[in-house]
């Protein structure tokens, strides 16, 4: 029937293909535009090369006009971009906090320049500056320092040992300070941000029961912080993923007077996080979740080969929504009798 559908439309099929082959060029293109031209620059290629050229800057004089001498160079036409900044609070003038409220603005960040502005001969490479970003030649460590250097405050205070840090991972390789808006920040922008790393979870998202985080609802952030490691994998605090949970889960939270002993501990158990092909996220479909836990025997159920438990036959009440047609209070119960979570 697909293949009929196809044949009968085929002028429009055979549109979109020649559309989609002539503008996956001009997307790759449009890629490359968007990466700075460093060939005129003598970059490092080794970690020896790298710790010699920071050592370089560190030596250099600075430049006598700050930015003003790196915009000369780095004007309307650069790119990436660089006039955005003047758009972001760390190009506030009046804010002694901020690097263009301090003496030599750009070099604050990118170390000094005395030697990165000095006229070159032709055919003669540039000395380099600091660079940042995931493929940066500065080392990820000496990126996050000149972040550290202001950052190190309230969330970020925890970045030491957390997973990020750990992996070597840049600020810089998350957040973009030269645009207006850091697309991290923005709700509709941070998935994407972090999908190109976490591909495992962008494709979780797309499952038929997701969290609502490509509808705009939620964001990575929501339930876990970049700048910590509480956990091993970055979940917010308070660490525990329950409690994180339960947060917007409030009927899930309890104290129950009869408890679900896998929903005490940890939602984790029977749910995926960010998306399932079973209702409700859960990692099987019951009764078989339910049995990895609960024995058949003696239990109006199913086995796993399909065969009936009682010589009668199976319960017709095991089918269709399975333990939950009787079970309903699966994650606990305050009623008297609920002992079986049945009320």
């Amino acid at each position: 029937m697909i293949i009929d559908k196809l044949l009968k439309n085929r002028k429009t099929v055979a549109f979109w293909l020649v559309l989609s082959l002539g503008i996956a060029p001009l997307l790759a293109h449009a890629a490359k535009d968007d990466e700075e031209d460093l060939s005129g620059i003598a970059l490092p290629t080794t970690p020896e090369e790298a710790q010699a050229a920071l050592e370089k800057i560190a030596q250099a004089p600075l430049t006598e006009k700050g930015a003003d001498t790196c915009l000369k160079c780095h004007d309307e036409d650069n790119v990436p971009p660089i006039y955005p900044i003047f758009k972001t609070k760390h190009a506030v003038k009046a804010d002694p906090r901020t690097p263009f409220g301090r003496e030599h603005q750009c070099e604050v960040c990118h170390g000094h320049g005395g030697d990165h502005v000095q006229r070159v001969r032709k055919g003669q490479k540039r000395s380099p500056i600091i660079n940042f970003g995931l493929k940066a030649w500065t080392p990820p460590a000496e990126q996050n320092a000149r972040c550290l250097q202001c950052h190190q405050n309230h969330q970020r205070i925890q970045w030491q040992g957390s997973v990020h840090e750990f992996n070597e991972v840049p600020c810089a390789g998350c957040h973009k300070i030269h645009v207006a808006r850091d697309p991290v920040l923005d709700r509709w922008e941070q998935p994407s941000v972090c999908f190109k790393c976490h591909t495992a979870q962008r494709a979780q998202f797309d499952k038929m029961y997701h969290h609502p985080v490509r509808e705009g609802e939620l964001v990575c952030s929501s339930c876990h912080d970049p700048h910590s490691g509480e956990g091993g994998d970055l979940k917010a605090v308070p660490a525990l993923a329950r409690e994180k949970c339960t947060s917007c889960h409030a009927d899930k939270r309890g104290p129950f007077f009869w408890e679900h002993a896998p929903a005490a501990e940890d939602c984790m158990l029977c749910h995926e996080p960010h998306g399932s092909n079973n209702e409700s996220l859960l990692k099987q479909r019951p009764p078989l979740l339910c049995q990895e836990c609960h024995s058949q025997s003696g239990h109006p159920s199913v086995r796993y080969d399909g065969r009936s438990v009682r010589p009668f036959g199976s319960s017709r009440y095991a089918n269709i929504n399975s333990c939950l047609n009787c079970h309903s209070q699966i994650h606990g119960s305050n009623d008297p009798s609920g002992v079986a979570l049945q009320r």
